[in-house]
């Protein structure tokens, strides 16, 4: 009887626990945006110019490295920020300096933003500054887009493609 009771104490146990879990498996609803919304995505990983430019080595110079550490040429590591705006309609959603990662800062800078817009055609201008150069942009692209409702479009950025893509 006591067996019994134990079992009979168990699947009450291991139900209430499956009823839990399929209760905050389903509630709340995710909502991956606001109903009756698009969604612009800019996203992207670039690394910038350097910071200061290379230097070119004399012979006198390359022979007094280590043989394996021997170049022509020196260049410091560390890269300068990437200035980056995003205009929809003529406000600006974002204005942000990113600074480069890592601990000598040589590496990329990265984003990921997501905006909300409401759906319908929109004038998009991207900008990207990647240089020492403290005015005007290196890159820019505007692009006319259609938005269905629910509709999401990724920005990136490839300097090697040319700038800006929509996706």
């Amino acid at each position: 009887m006591v067996r019994l009771l134990q079992f009979a104490g168990q699947g009450v146990f291991y139900a209430m626990v499956a009823v839990l879990i399929g209760y905050f498996a389903t509630t709340p609803v995710y909502q991956q945006f606001p109903e009756g919304m698009a969604q612009l995505k800019l996203s992207f990983a670039h690394g910038a110019r350097r910071e200061k430019a290379c230097s070119r080595l004399t012979s006198k110079e390359i022979a007094k490295l280590p043989p394996n550490e021997r170049r022509p040429n020196n260049c410091e590591r560390k890269r300068v920020a990437v200035h980056v705006q995003l205009d929809v309609d003529g406000t600006r959603l974002l204005d942000a300096l990113l600074e480069p990662i890592g601990l000598a800062g040589d590496g990329p800078a990265r984003i990921y933003r997501k905006f909300p817009v409401e759906p319908g055609a929109h004038i998009v201008i991207a900008r990207l500054r990647d240089s020492r150069s403290t005015e005007g942009f290196d890159y820019e692209t505007r692009r006319e887009v259609f938005l269905a409702e629910g509709q999401n479009i990724a920005i990136d950025f490839k300097a090697d493609a040319g700038g800006f893509i929509f996706r």
